[in-house]
Formats: structure tokens, sequence, C-alpha cells
């Protein structure tokens, strides 16, 4: 029987946050504040609870540094990768938020795309005549 291999997708996400453990509480801490005030209550166990999209809970994700500012949200959960639909829900989800200053989706195999700094960009000086 063939196996039918789903195209996992994560997001890249832009924030001035320090460290990955600061992007990590960025992207949980909404979402359980949230659930406090719904339930009145938080226990460690809620986190397999907490919906952050259809789908995808706040432990079934995770963050890694890609760069300076720039990390990537996937799931942490190989048995359940992040398809395309809910990666665009976490962005949705992450947007309502606003913890992070941009946020993509893309297929997770694929090179991350950053957008150069101004001191990335080469500026030539004008061809003399």
């Amino acid at each position: 029987m063939a196996e039918n291999k789903v195209r996992e997708y994560c997001l890249i996400v832009e924030g001035a946050y320090l460290n990955e453990g600061e992007a990590e509480h960025a992207l949980r801490d909404p979402f359980i504040e949230d659930w406090v005030e719904q339930t009145g209550s938080f226990k460690i166990h809620n986190v397999d609870d907490i919906q952050v999209a259809p789908g995808v809970t706040v432990r079934s994700i995770g963050v890694v540094e890609v760069d300076e500012r720039l990390f990537e949200i996937a799931s942490v959960d190989p048995e359940h990768p992040l398809t395309e639909h809910k990666a665009k829900g976490v962005a949705e989800a992450l947007r309502r938020q606003d913890m992070f200053d941009e946020i993509n989706v893309q297929p997770r195999d694929e090179e991350i795309r950053r957008h150069p700094s101004d001191d990335e960009i080469a500026i030539e000086p004008p061809e003399e005549e």
C-alpha cells in the first residue's frame, strides 16, 4: 500500500525577542491567558487542551530561532505535522494575538525566506560615463 505523505508547513515569524525562550513565551502566553480567563484556572496538563487553531494545541508546536529576530514555528510531533490549512489557522490566530511583527506560512522543506536588512543590500556606485 502506498504511503500518503503530507507536505509539512511551518510559520516563519519575526519579532523583537532575544532568544527562543522569549519567542516561545510570546507564542504560548496569550493562549494560556485566554484559557485562564475562560476557565478561571490553569494546570500544566491543560496545554494539551488549549487550541491555537483547530487541531493544533499549545503543546504541539515549538519555536526554533533561525536568525536574529527570526523564528520558525512548527509541529514538534512528527506524527502530526502542520498541514497548510493548520499552518494558516495558526498564522491567523497569531495575527489576532499581535505578538509577532511579521508572520509567513511556507513549506517546511523550503529555504527560509527573509527580507534583507538595509546593511545587507549592496549599493553599487553609479557608473562613470
